[in-house]
């Protein structure tokens, strides 16, 4: 069978399904709204019923009133009343005689002994149990059509006549489903008959409406075949090779091919744009790529750091509505434009006292014409430029003192078990003799074997320093990460007499990053700044954002730190303190490292100087950030440790 016969095939049966299905329900709605309104018709028949039997007991009752106040002279007297009231029994008869599907009406006591009856033979017997039609009619599709084609049964319609708060006498219109059946066949037959009629119109519309449908697969077919095949002799040949397939057949194929076609060139594509992203990404400098038009087409992450707007609001913007002449920026960059040709480098002071170095390439078309094809921007600021080459420097001997100490540490630490061992030895011998002869031998014994654990002690933490250790980051807000720490150092610091002040912004600040790690460093630095202001004073953390960056400020009113000795302060056991390990500043540095961020500082120590003390600024790259998961996976490929103590 041919694959446009198997279509349309498909499509008429899938729409006779459907149809079918609708007519079905269609014909289920119909015959639960004939029983909705068979109960309705039959409980109004049994309500006048009702009316009926209320009247006959209230006039029988005044005419014949019971001999005494007993139960059963009441019941003497009703069904007197009842059995004695021709215009009931009338009643009765005629609701039998005249509705379609009503089989008999009678009165029971509340006990179900029959009192009147339109069926002489139920008279004093007691009422045979029927099913409610209230029940058959609240229930599914499907035992609605067993009640009615099904086994023949009486359904019953019960109202109830009270007498002080309880049931009295019950009036039950019984209605038999074999007179429902009757009732509804003719109208259910004629309902069946529109539904296959309307289900083989429609499935004989579905079948020529696919047919018209996929007649110009043919012509889609050709124009297909023109696009795949680049040799025109090539083409009446691979006709000829699919003359015996029909057109739906040959549509596959020739999609198949342009499929595979455009997924190589996209995949070409893809592995050149996901190159220049991760270019661009790993780029301090702003790059932005223009069309002919000055029209912005491309824009690197980092630009958001020279013109406080993100990727996402330039690209697809013109020259001038991203570069304002009223600022140093945009004049020299519109003019550089404007002057045409190349510009290498040429520098700029911004408002804000930094210098950025512009440059300009023009795009041509690469067959040696004067056709413009776009230009590529770079903005490079020196500053940042200088502080990568500083901070690259920093790393580097931190490396190597770290390569330097793990062997030092090794070789160190076999001699200081020897000792230690031969020490213990001789300690024993001591032990042994008269004490008051060796009490001076054996306590200078004891002062030796100090020192050796105090230097094992150090040799533990140099090798410590430069053990790798695997990163635990997540995101957190780096609000928290600060109170964390100043709740932490909260009792020392009101104890030596140092007031923190935190200023954060309302929304949170989320870094992704190993928060013990960081808590650490700026632990560092809060103790740090303690012991910088020995009889007390303020101490400031100010947490912000800065373009892709999260910023931590930790200013105290300090001594300061001498100019000179700034470059050194970063270095391994480099300290000023007269038991300082010079291990803490930079375990502080190599932290903010590994999460790809960067640290620097700022220190007066003129005593005269309102502006005296040190500003230790931390910086984290923002968790939804680009380029940070790259800057991440380098940093923890870094050997690093957590250390405890400062400078």
């Amino acid at each position: 069978m041919r694959l446009k016969t198997k279509l349309v095939v498909s499509a008429t049966g899938l729409t006779f399904a459907i149809v079918l299905i609708l007519s079905a329900l269609f014909v289920s709605e119909l015959l639960r709204q004939r029983i909705e309104q068979t109960a309705a018709a039959n409980d109004v028949l049994a309500h006048e019923v009702w009316l009926m039997t209320r009247q006959a007991v209230e006039t029988g009752l005044r005419a014949q009133p019971p001999v005494d106040k007993t139960d059963a002279a009441l019941q003497v007297a009703v069904t007197n009343a009842l059995q004695s009231n021709q215009p009931l029994i009338d009643g009765m008869n005629m609701v039998v005689r005249y509705s379609p599907t009503v089989q008999d009406v009678s009165v029971t006591d509340a006990h179900g002994l029959t009192l009147v009856s339109t069926d002489p033979d139920a008279l004093d017997q007691q009422a045979i149990s029927r099913m409610s039609l209230q029940s058959i009619q609240a229930g599914s599709i499907a035992s609605q059509m067993k009640m009615v084609f099904g086994q023949p049964r009486v359904l019953d319609i019960v109202q109830v006549l009270d007498r002080n708060g309880k049931p009295f006498l019950m009036v039950h219109v019984g209605v038999r489903s074999t007179f429902l059946r009757a009732s509804y066949e003719p109208w259910l037959k004629d309902a069946l008959i529109f539904a296959l009629l309307a289900a083989l119109a429609a499935m004989i519309a579905a079948g020529l409406l696919a047919n018209v449908a996929l007649q110009p697969i043919e012509v889609i077919s050709r124009k297909l075949e023109s696009l795949t095949i680049a040799d025109r002799d090539a083409l009446p040949a691979a006709r000829g090779e699919d003359s015996g397939n029909d057109a739906v057949v040959r549509v596959s194929k020739t999609i198949d091919r342009l499929g595979q076609r455009i997924r190589s060139t996209e995949e070409g594509y893809t592995a050149l744009q996901a190159n220049l992203t991760q270019m661009l990404d790993t780029l301090r400098d702003g790059v932005l790529l223009f069309t002919a038009d000055y029209r912005a087409v491309m824009v690197s992450d980092a630009v958001a750091y020279f013109l406080n707007k993100t990727e996402g609001e330039l690209v697809g913007k013109q020259l001038d509505e991203i570069f304002e002449r009223g600022t140093a920026l945009g004049a020299a960059v519109l003019r550089a434009f404007a002057r045409g040709g190349q510009v290498s480098a040429e520098s700029v002071t911004l408002e804000d006292g930094r210098q950025v170095q512009i440059s300009l390439d023009r795009i041509d078309d690469g067959l040696g014409g004067s056709s413009n094809m776009g230009t590529l921007l770079t903005l490079r600021d020196t500053e940042s430029a200088l502080q990568l080459e500083q901070e690259l420097e920093v790393a580097r001997r931190l490396a190597a003192i770290g390569r330097l100490t793990a062997g030092v540490g090794h070789e160190v630490k076999n001699p200081i078990n020897a000792m230690v061992v031969h020490l213990e030895l001789l300690r024993s011998k001591l032990a042994g003799g008269d004490a008051s002869g060796f009490a001076g031998a054996q306590r200078h014994v004891d002062i030796l074997a100090g020192e050796m654990q105090r230097l094992d002690r150090v040799v533990q933490t140099l090798a410590d320093f430069s053990r790798p250790m695997e990163l635990h980051l997540r995101e957190h807000d780096l609000r928290q990460v600060v109170n964390a720490v100043t709740e932490l150092t909260a009792a020392e610091m009101q104890e030596n007499g140092v007031q923190v002040i935190v200023r954060a912004p309302a929304e949170p600040v989320m870094v992704r990053v190993d928060a013990e790690l960081v808590r650490q460093a700026l632990l560092n630095l809060m103790l740090n700044g303690m012991q910088a202001m020995p009889h007390g004073g303020k101490m400031q953390l100010l947490i912000r954002r800065e373009h892709s960056f999260a910023v931590v400020e930790v200013a105290d009113e300090g001594e300061g730190i001498p100019p000179e000795l700034l470059p050194r302060i970063f270095e391994l056991y480099f300290t000023t303190k007269a038991k300082g390990s010079g291990i803490g500043l930079a375990t502080t540095y190599r932290i903010l490292q590994m999460h790809g961020g960067a640290m620097d500082v700022r220190s007066d120590a003129d005593a005269s100087s309102p502006e005296r003390g040190t500003t230790f600024t931390l910086r984290l790259p923002i968790a939804t950030g680009a380029g940070v998961e790259g800057r991440k996976t380098i940093a923890a490929a870094t050997g690093h440790q957590r250390m405890g103590e400062r400078v």
